[in-house]
């Protein structure tokens, strides 16, 4: 089977890290990247053995070759970029959050749908093995009946430009939040009854640390947090009637711990080996492709559009609007 010709749209860090995945990964290759300087966009490519770079994003999507585009731009950008890339034929891969609002995600989700092209959120942790992991163990009995649940993400990156900035969509929810969002409703689902929520904003009026409380039937509720002004333990709890599980890092799992009624330790499983653990979205996203779909099973377009909308109430709860709605 061919090598998907895979680019990056964007020559940050975070390019950078899909860019040395993708060096170790069969089946795909990084074929061409584009930033808006053509200096730094011929230095990245230089660095990662990159066949092709662009100076211009729409020189990038104008390339024939081109078949599948990550996205790795601040989210204010994302509805722009990705729009651009579905309009001239180009498969997506986006990262989070996917886009500013959920409009634009609805929007950019109809195009792809009308022209039959992938265009998944490259919200990693969904397509990590060891989410399935804490599934499977829950599924199995081994807590009882999950009725608590916590999570928190908090790094202080209270100083980097566009985390305060409302132009980029800063704040600490889209960049941060997203993370605990997603690993509650990848264990209790997507039926949110009621939401109660609370944030501290910054003084030019996005959030930057936000207590999330989502309810859900069966009396099951999701306790969660994110910060950009200090760092916390990553941890993810499922409390049950049996017992409890801790994930360490909800923003890459490396180790399960699996306790009793007694609150001793009675498992424990850790991650398995990876290049970065981008490489499983990367993998979906290619075989979504060779498949003929325009989503991954593991992020559906139903679940990004859901997240987005929710994300959305909770701004509109704290007053957090950007200068582009």
């Amino acid at each position: 089977m061919k090598n998907c010709k895979m680019a990056i749209l964007g020559a940050g860090s975070i390019a950078k890290t899909m860019a040395r995945t993708v060096e170790k990964m069969s089946g795909v290759r990084m074929y061409a990247v584009a930033s808006r300087s053509i200096e730094r966009a011929q230095a990245f490519a230089k660095e990662f053995g990159i066949e092709k770079a662009y100076g211009s994003y729409e020189d990038l999507v104008k390339d024939p070759d081109v078949e599948l585009v990550y996205i790795a731009t601040p989210h204010s950008h994302h509805y722009e970029q990705a729009k651009l890339c579905l309009q001239y034929g180009k498969h997506v891969l986006c990262e989070k959050a996917f886009t500013a609002n959920a409009k634009q995600a609805e929007e950019i989700l109809q195009l792809a749908e009308e022209k039959r092209l992938l265009l998944t959120e490259a919200i990693w942790t969904r397509f990590l093995p060891m989410s399935a992991k804490i599934n499977e163990i829950i599924e199995s009995g081994t807590i009882g009946r999950p009725t608590l649940l916590t999570a928190n993400l908090g790094y202080a990156i209270d100083q980097v430009p566009r985390m305060k900035d409302p132009a980029l969509a800063g704040g600490a929810l889209l960049d941060l939040g997203v993370y605990p969002i997603n690993f509650a409703s990848m264990i209790f689902g997507d039926q949110v009854e009621k939401v109660v929520s609370t944030a501290q904003l910054t003084e030019r009026g996005v959030d930057a640390q936000n207590s999330i409380t989502l309810c859900y039937p069966q009396g099951r509720m999701a306790v969660l947090h994110s910060t950009m002004l200090s760092l916390s333990d990553r941890q993810g709890v499922v409390n049950g009637t049996d017992g409890y599980l801790i994930a360490d890092n909800i923003n890459n799992c490396e180790r399960i711990r699996v306790y009793n009624q007694d609150r001793e330790e009675v498992a424990s499983y850790d991650r398995p080996a990876q290049i970065t653990g981008y490489e499983y979205e990367v993998e979906a996203a290619v075989r979504a492709i060779q498949n003929g779909e325009i989503e991954c099973p593991q992020m559906p377009h139903k679940e990004t559009l859901r997240i987005m909308r929710l994300m959305d109430s909770l701004r509109q709860e704290w007053g957090v609007t950007f200068p582009f709605e």
